[in-house]
């Protein structure tokens, strides 16, 4: 054997293999480039990758002793271009030092020249007994190809390999991997910035199809799987065209990411669009397209996986056929559900949705069977106008919505199978739409199925936990069916240009209309998918303590019924954006909105003295349990005035009324805070004498702490002094002592609030790169209230750090004086609601309302 080479020989040949490496490299992306054939050159990247390991493997002369052997993806024969190169050294037993010092010098080579070398060193029979131990292993050993060393020892390697191979065993844990990996990504492949490779419906469902076959010596190719009836031809084309799809992305994104990069960031999604030649309409933005063309080739891969994998499982279990007849046209084999007539489908397509409807009615399927899926897959174009006319089709498919159970997983098959969008169409043009924000993260019909899915979740008693007040309000209604309708709809009319709530009540009124709904029902349906987002946008947005916010929120509703049906189509459509958007905090807006219209509804006709009487009891109740009695508070509620108890509850009256007591004329400020009794949140209560500058010295304050303001209620009693409320959320998953945490809020704050320093510059911290990517129009809006001398200021922009003290510093400048405000940030986008006026109190005129305008669209 050749000895190792010396520290100056193995530099030189590393520079002479990473120079040519790279050289073939550039080639090879050239010609790509040119002319985009993606097969061809991950055959060509490997081979590439052969004939350097294989040159390098000959000047150690390692032939005798040890055998060099490509694996997994690599061994297969296809290299993307940054991707890992797995080889496995398989030792002779006769292998010394020398010859371990020999490899371990090749491996430092390879690292040199800059091949991503993936390796393991082991003998037969320690490849043997890790392959028992690790499926993951055992996959890798099963792909493996020669490429250099002693041919006898490869064959032998080979040999004992498939021996071992127990293949119900493999194929199970295959099984088993697969559904892990899927758990990992919430079983979707939909959402913003998915995983080619390994996310559902990406390369490593077809690969798991290949592995499997190979296990059951069917073979290594799609052709292959034709040849032992394992797939048709046409669904093998049909396979290998979307497979190029995913294989065109992932190479193109490793090229621009100039590294091994399997998701679709942000980052790279509009150059990756322009190289694939998407082009921006009035519609879809390049990007989009891109995205719903992947959507298009996930969907069909996770199908296919599912079919071919049944397929798979009849092959290696061929003699557990267990059958029971369901009715004249199915029957269960072996747990799954097919059709008794190959041409059923074809022959009486009504069977179509009578299949899913089955599956409701005998859960103890665990789904379709291979050849039921095929036949649906086939079929699905015999969807047209004149079935979804058809009576019997109609009855179908809202028996469905009846079922007690399985109601939101035959809609995610109906989904997944291509057949919902067939049956509504309007629905099929969402399937895989994006939605070009951070807010919801999911596709729309992936979003619109997980909001059906969460009302379903307040039916079942298990759940009832969560959601206490939902649960209840759902089990009392007497047609949950038509909410599940609303949400089916909610989101539908999006992507098609103007107000999707609007166009979605129309989609909504005529299939209520053409399925024969009682007019009544049809009516709400519509009604909900209009109203969809006000309740939301009331609650959020709005100072519920202001008593004419929610009588017109209630006259908008009109009766309890629709407040019901809205409350919990709302609370299961903000859940289902992100799993990052809900909290206590929104959970507590729009309960205590609920309750509140819930009251005027049902024919409370309180005036303002009589809320404010109502608040005022509250509170006292709330203070008599801390022995606070009434001469005791009356000198501090004459200061504060009647304005604060109607912006207030009086959970917090009591809270600020407690602190209070002995600080009435306090010099000093009074900070205080706790946490939130909603459940999410820190509550911040600053009273001081008033200054211009609280509210921008605050939110500075915050910021660097790396909260964030949700609320802040800024008011100003009648002897001068700041009372002002704040509620803060944590941005991060760090881990806090709370007590130390409180106590600092208090001291620093306070520290901050009687500096004579101006307040804090905004911070000026780096966009996301979501954000960057994603960029939002800033929207403003200066709207004065109709009664009193407030000005509504709407903002709509991208959030940032820094953003909530560029607003405050620019209300400082403009001299102008806040009231409150509702912070609500959506993902990467910030909708924040400010009520102001002139520093005295009064309206402000147009020409200053222009100058805001200005200066704050400057600051966006």
């Amino acid at each position: 054997m050749k000895a190792t080479p010396v520290f100056s020989e193995r530099e030189s040949i590393a520079k002479h293999w990473r120079q040519h490496l790279l050289e073939q490299q550039q080639t090879l992306q050239r010609a790509f480039e040119t002319k985009p054939n993606v097969s061809l050159l991950l055959k060509k990247q490997a081979q590439l990758a052969d004939r350097t390991l294989q040159n390098l493997w000959e000047e150690f002369e390692l032939k005798e002793h040890a055998c060099l052997i490509a694996v997994g993806g690599y061994g297969r024969g296809e290299l993307f271009p940054y991707s890992d190169i797995d080889i496995l050294i398989l030792l002779n037993n006769d292998a010394n030092e020398t010859v371990n010092r020999s490899i371990e010098e090749l491996i430092g080579i390879f690292w040199d020249i800059g091949l991503a070398i993936g390796h393991s060193v082991r003998t037969l029979d320690e490849c043997l007994n890790e392959a028992r131990n690790d499926v993951t292993v055992q996959t890798n050993l099963l792909e493996a190809r020669h490429l250099s060393g002693t041919p006898a020892l490869y064959d032998t390697f080979q040999q004992q390999i498939s021996t071992a191979m127990q293949v119900e065993a493999f194929f199970e844990a295959k099984i088993l991997e697969q559904q892990k990996r899927h758990a990992r990504f919430n079983d979707t492949t939909y959402n913003l910035e998915p995983n080619i490779k390994e996310s559902p419906g990406g390369l490593r469902d077809l690969h798991n199809i290949i592995w499997i076959a190979r296990a059951r010596n069917l073979g290594s190719t799609w052709s292959d799987l034709v040849k032992n009836r394992v797939i048709s031809k046409q669904a093998a084309q049909q396979t290998r065209r979307h497979e190029r799809n995913l294989q065109m992305l992932r190479t193109r994104l490793h090229y621009l990411a100039k590294r091994r990069e399997d998701r679709l960031l942000f980052d790279f999604q509009n150059e990756l669009a322009s190289q694939m030649g998407y082009v921006t309409t009035k519609r879809k933005r390049a990007s989009e397209q891109l995205m719903h063309s992947f959507y298009q080739s996930a969907k069909f891969v996770s199908l296919i996986n599912e079919i071919v994998l049944q397929g798979l499982r009849e092959h290696i279990y061929p003699t557990q056929h267990t059958v029971v007849s369901i009715n004249d046209r199915f029957e269960a084999v072996n747990d799954l559900l097919e059709s008794k007539s190959p041409t059923l489908l074809y022959d009486e397509p009504t069977a179509i949705l009578e299949s899913f409807l089955l599956l409701q009615q005998h859960p103890e399927l665990k789904g379709m069977g291979a050849e039921l899926l095929r036949a649906l897959h086939r079929t699905k174009s015999q969807i047209t106008p004149k079935f979804r006319h058809s009576p019997e089709n109609k009855r179908l498919f809202l028996e469905i919505f009846n079922q007690p159970a399985g109601i939101t997983r035959a809609l995610k098959r109906m989904n997944r199978y291509g057949i919902l969008g067939r049956y509504i169409p309007a629905f099929g043009r969402v399937s895989g739409q994006m939605q070009h924000d951070l807010f919801h993260v999911y596709t729309v019909d992936e979003h619109i199925l997980n909001v059906l899915g969460n009302l379903r979740r307040f039916a079942l008693p298990q759940y009832a936990h969560e959601f206490p007040l939902c649960s209840r309000l759902f089990g009392e209604f007497a047609k949950p069916w038509l909410l599940y309708l609303g949400a089916l709809f909610h989101d539908i009319a999006k992507g098609r240009g103007g107000d999707h709530s609007t166009l979605g009540a129309v989609d909504a009124r005529r299939f209520c209309k053409q399925h024969n709904l009682p007019k009544e029902d049809g009516e709400l349906v519509s009604w909900l998918v209009e109203a969809h987002l006000v309740m939301s946008s009331t609650a959020q947005k709005s100072d519920l303590s202001d008593h004419s916010v929610v009588e017109k929120f209630a006259q908008v509703v009109g009766s309890e019924y629709r407040l019901v049906a809205l409350y919990l189509l709302t609370v299961a459509d903000i859940r289902g954006t992100s799993p990052k958007v809900w909290n206590a905090w929104k959970a507590a807006l729009l309960e205590n909105l609920f309750r509140a219209t819930q009251r005027i509804l049902r024919g409370s006709s309180s005036n303002l003295n009589d809320e404010l009487s109502a608040r005022q009891q509250q509170a006292t109740e709330i203070l008599s349990h801390y022995g606070v009695v009434e001469k005791d508070y009356l000198p501090l509620w004459k200061e504060l005035g009647s304005a604060y108890f109607l912006r207030h509850d009086g959970q917090q009256i009591a809270w600020n009324t407690r602190l209070l007591l002995t600080h009435l004329n306090s010099e000093k400020p009074v900070v205080r805070a706790r946490l939130s009794p909603a459940g999410d949140g820190i509550q911040t209560m600053i009273y001081m004498p008033d200054q211009a500058d609280i509210f921008a010295r605050i939110c500075s304050f915050f910021e660097r702490l790396g909260y964030s303001i949700v609320e802040a209620k800024v008011y100003t009693a009648q002897n001068g002094y700041a009372l002002d409320n704040f509620l803060v959320l944590d941005q991060t998953d760090k881990k806090i002592s709370y007590r130390d945490l409180l106590n600092y809020i208090e001291y620093e704050l306070t520290q901050k609030l009687i500096s004579k320093e101006p307040p804090d510059p905004p911070l000026q911290g780096r966009l996301s790169r979501q954000v960057k990517h994603m960029p939002i129009k800033p929207e403003l809006a200066l709207t004065p209230e109709p009664t009193g001398n407030n000005t509504l200021l709407d903002i709509a922009t991208n959030d940032r750090p820094g953003l909530l003290s560029r607003i405050a510093h620019t209300l400082l400048q403009q001299h102008i004086r806040l009231h409150t405000a509702k912070i609500n940030t959506l993902g990467n986008r910030a909708e924040d609601t400010f009520l102001i006026s002139a520093q005295s109190g009064q309206r402000l005129n147009k020409e200053t309302l222009q100058h805001i305008e200005n200066s704050l669209r400057e600051q966006l």
